[in-house]
């Protein structure tokens, strides 16, 4: 029989809405286990749980989610995986919250009491297709323009989860008599977000079990329908999605060509994340702008 071959390093995408009693002290003990486990990424402990990725080896990894899971917390906190050729993170961070995501809407909101119906994968593109459903996308607006659902409305203006309240009231008001379909990367910001709609008065409000990371690697959808790629947080940017029907939807801030190269403005002062073909990196020397492009000139 041969040898099964692991891979290099995986990353691991989890979270769990779950009370954490003395979550500092808990930040303590949790970030000199990962150390000694040697994993690198990045994980949020607030009282109201934990939300992390963290990247290792098939061993280190491994080790994680065996202890993870030893705690009765965590003992059935899901954890989505991919297989990588290099560390996706270079340092280790455990850091406090008040919120998991930070949304400071005006009441309340525990995903374990009110949040949206879980679908499937599987169900969520069936039920994508139907003429009586929105489908809103929960993340920040660059995240969009890299990738997104098709026919998904679009978070514009959006570049902080808390704005999101006011943006259900001003613009998907109109949609209450509607099936609602939120989708999010992971999952995590479709929990509270779909609280939200029903804190305003949606009565059909369904979400993406697993977020986008899951759809793409359920053999039942295959990514099916989602254009362009999944922007992540680590050094990565982006991943692969869909598997069947893959389009580029991503533009050039600067030409407008199909690309989904995204970096940070050249200029430190400004630091944009947007997107940029290599032919327009060179002429606006990884500037935004003309201001910006100025400004690094100036300080030539």
């Amino acid at each position: 029989m041969a040898k099964k071959i692991l891979p290099a390093y995986r990353v691991l995408l989890y979270y769990k809405y779950v009370s954490i009693d003395n979550p500092h002290q808990y930040i303590e003990y949790h970030l000199k286990f990962c150390k000694s486990l040697n994993l690198k990424g990045r994980i949020i402990v607030a009282p109201e749980g934990i939300n992390g990725t963290v990247c290792g080896t098939y061993d280190q990894t491994e080790a994680y989610i065996n202890a993870m899971r030893m705690d009765l917390r965590f003992e059935d906190m899901e954890f989505k995986i991919d297989n990588e050729d290099h560390n996706a993170f270079k340092k280790m961070f455990v850091r406090y919250k008040d919120e998991l995501v930070t949304l400071k809407y005006e009441d309340d909101i525990n995903p374990n009491e009110i949040t949206g119906v879980h679908l499937s994968p599987e169900k969520f593109l069936e039920m994508m297709r139907r003429d009586d459903v929105v489908v809103v996308d929960a993340r920040n607006e660059y995240e969009y323009e890299l990738g997104h659902f098709k026919n998904a409305i679009k978070p514009e203006g959006i570049d902080n989860f808390k704005q999101f309240p006011d943006f259900v009231r001003k613009n998907l008001s109109k949609y209450k008599d509607k099936k609602i379909l939120a989708y999010c990367t992971g999952g995590i910001r479709c929990e509270k977000f779909t609280g939200v709609l029903l804190k305003e008065g949606f009565k059909d409000v369904y979400q993406l079990h697993g977020g986008i990371v899951s759809y793409g690697k359920n053999p039942k959808t295959l990514g099916e329908d989602f254009e362009g790629k999944c922007y992540v947080f680590d050094e990565r940017i982006s991943v692969e999605v869909n598997k069947v029907n893959p389009v580029v939807v991503a533009k050039c801030h600067h030409c407008g060509k199909p690309n989904e190269r995204y970096v940070n403005c050249s200029n430190e002062k400004c630091h944009m994340h947007f997107i940029l073909c290599e032919e327009c990196d060179e002429k606006f020397n990884g500037a935004c702008s003309q201001e910006c492009m100025k400004v690094l000139q100036e300080a030539m």
